[in-house]
């Protein structure tokens, strides 16, 4: 009777320590980038009158680069970037007279956007930078 007790009991702390909801593995999900741009990264290092070497240190290589009617060059940073989990759980618990399976699931999506312009001067130089982030 006592190792039935002790079965039943493992079967059921397994059953409950293996559910996790869609939120809970998003939490454990790591950037395969190892240095991801930000609205804050871009405020932080990202000044007036800086190189674009300097620039291309801080944000790596720009996705369009453009010339305007002066010959003053500005740069396009567009990020997008997609986070998709889903989680599956199945509980069950069968015992030699009967027994009982519950089966759900999540999923969830979630979307960002970074766009950063930054204009150069005729030397070189950032004039000016902008951003716009957003999230859904």
């Amino acid at each position: 009777m006592r190792t039935l007790a002790i079965g039943t009991a493992a079967v059921v702390l397994i059953s409950v320590s293996a559910c996790r909801t869609a939120q809970d593995n998003q939490r454990d999900l790591k950037s395969t980038q190892d240095r991801e741009m930000t609205v804050g990264v871009v405020q932080r290092e990202i000044k007036k009158g800086m190189a674009g070497a300097s620039v291309v240190e801080a944000l790596g290589s720009p996705n369009i680069v453009t010339k305007d009617e002066k010959e003053r060059e500005t740069w396009v940073y567009d990020k997008i970037a997609t986070e998709a989990s889903y989680s599956e759980s199945q509980n069950g618990l069968f015992l030699i007279l009967g027994g009982f399976n519950n089966q759900s699931g999540a999923s969830s999506t979630t979307q960002r956007t970074l766009t950063v312009v930054i204009k150069f001067d005729p030397n070189g130089r950032v004039e000016s930078f902008t951003y716009h982030q957003s999230k859904f």
